[in-house]
């Protein structure tokens, strides 16, 4: 059997990082993970491609040589799953198709023959098994949470590295919290369920022998869910194998503010490489948390706990939502405090939508608010209901919020408060990478040249070359960050 394994492409949005990978020659942040992991769970005697369609195009000889198309894909990406669906219909190609886009909507593509819905270690066995007896069924689908111990490690060879500016790998699924709008507890339940010390260093060993010595991420919803472990087995492991292979990666993931209470934590995390973590903080506004049931952020003086995390030596990226049901007036202008104050360099903040499936969409559909289906891109000023708050105001004061923290005045503004606050674990390694170089006489091109707000670029150049040193690559990569975010602002606007 001849199979593609194809990931369908991304729109441009914030988390895209179009414009930044540019400077640093990469076409895509990451890999598709899901899709790597599946393919080691196909037979091993088929023949496997990998079409990652952010880094390469779809041609029809590829179509052509392939018996099945593999498709896997989350909600954002629902246009070009829609191409890819069209043109394999077009050349004969079966289809199998999978993951969240699939296992919440798999009504809505008609075209596609197998659906491998939910989580593949529990549903594709039994579709392979099926497929080899010539009795392949049309959906396979599970409540099943399988354990996880048990999954394979991607296949890393079907990916050229070079076109990512980082690798990634999972260490859990599911969230021990229950937030209104948030679909990962309808896809992978409340109990955290992780992977083994065994299983992570074989993983970090893969990528090692695969030559890589650059970032990874670890892509769990909630990184810290299982507290206890994470300190008393795996941090460790991770710290000691580092130390062992003279620190070849460095590490971000999410995980929920609680993060802040935990001291050790923070210091293990740090210690074992990692240096930023995206925090799900939403809103300042405590009724508006009350009412998204986001329980674990009331309450909190929420500034402090990220500034706190900064002091820890790791970078807070921060999301944001508008668009509850009880945000005030004053909301637009109380974000843009919150994240000017906070220091939050990364700051993604989007408009409230409901996914299907999830408590809100649920509570939607009762209200006889709901629209349509989500875009998956909450930038794009899309919003999916009825919001309490008047349409035209509610969009104005979203893109009165975008406009501004990226704004080259308060961004750079930004950038120097956070510097001057972090204080990050002396790295045991520096890997060089002719990339970063030109990278760095991009920037002075287009940010400290062609670009209206250079002077800000200039005095952040200066003051970081000459009172913090260590830190003027850091503050050159958020330079160009904030490229990125206004090129993405302006497209939209």
């Amino acid at each position: 059997m001849k199979v593609i394994l194809v990931y369908p492409r991304y729109p441009d949005t914030f988390w895209s990082f179009k414009y930044a990978l540019k400077f640093i020659s990469k076409k895509a942040t990451h890999p598709p993970l899901g899709l790597l992991t599946v393919a080691t769970m196909l037979p091993e005697e088929w023949e496997k491609k990998l079409v990652d369609m952010n880094v390469t195009t779809l041609r029809e000889k590829d179509l052509e040589w392939a018996d099945f198309v593999f498709v896997s894909a989350m909600s954002i990406q629902k246009a070009s799953v829609k191409e890819v669906i069209s043109k394999c219909k077009k050349m004969g190609i079966k289809i199998v198709a999978g993951g969240p886009l699939f296992t919440t909507g798999y009504e809505e593509f008609e075209d596609v023959d197998y659906f491998v819905l939910n989580e593949a270690e529990v549903t594709l066995p039994p579709f392979l098994e099926d497929l080899k007896n010539g009795c392949a069924k049309h959906i396979y689908t599970s409540k099943e949470l399988p354990d996880i111990q048990k999954t394979p490690i991607p296949l890393w060879e079907l990916v050229d590295m070079r076109k990512y500016a980082s690798m990634n790998i999972q260490y859990s699924r599911g969230c021990p919290f229950n937030c209104e709008f948030c679909d990962i507890p309808v896809l992978y339940g409340h109990k955290v369920r992780t992977k083994s010390r065994e299983q992570i260093l074989a993983e970090l060993e893969s990528l090692y022998f695969q030559g890589w010595r650059d970032g990874v991420f670890f892509v769990d919803d909630n990184f810290i869910g299982n507290k206890r472990k994470l300190k008393k087995k795996i941090l460790p492991a991770i710290i000691e194998w580092m130390e062992r292979e003279k620190y070849p990666f460095y590490f971000n993931t999410e995980a929920s503010i609680d993060l802040s209470d935990d001291e050790e934590l923070m210091q293990l995390m740090v210690k074992a490489g990692f240096d930023s973590v995206f925090v799900g903080i939403e809103t300042p506004n405590e009724e508006s948390l009350a009412e998204c049931n986001k329980l674990q952020n009331k309450n909190r003086d929420l500034v402090s706990c990220v500034r706190k995390i900064h002091k820890f030596g790791l970078q807070v990226q921060g999301g944001f939502i508008v668009g509850f049901d009880n945000d005030p007036p004053s909301i637009f202008k109380r974000l843009i405090a919150f994240i000017q104050e906070s220091g939050i360099i990364t700051a993604m903040v989007g408009l409230l939508n409901a996914p299907r499936g999830t408590k809100l969409y649920q509570r939607l559909v009762k209200e006889d608010r709901l629209l349509n289906d989500i875009s998956g891109d909450n930038t794009d000023f899309s919003i999916n209901f009825i919001p309490r708050m008047d349409y035209e105001t509610l969009i104005k004061g979203y893109k009165k919020i975008v406009s501004r923290i990226y704004s080259p005045k308060h961004y750079y503004e930004r950038v120097m408060r956070f510097l001057k606050e972090y204080n990050p674990l002396q790295k045991k390694a520096f890997h060089f990478h002719f990339n970063y170089l030109g990278a760095f006489f991009k920037s002075i091109l287009l940010l400290g040249i062609k670009e209206k707000g250079r002077c800000y670029y200039w005095k952040l150049f200066f003051w970081s070359l000459f009172r913090r040193p260590r830190l003027f690559p850091l503050a050159i990569t958020f330079s160009i960050y904030g490229f990125h975010f206004r090129k993405i602002v302006e497209n939209y606007l």
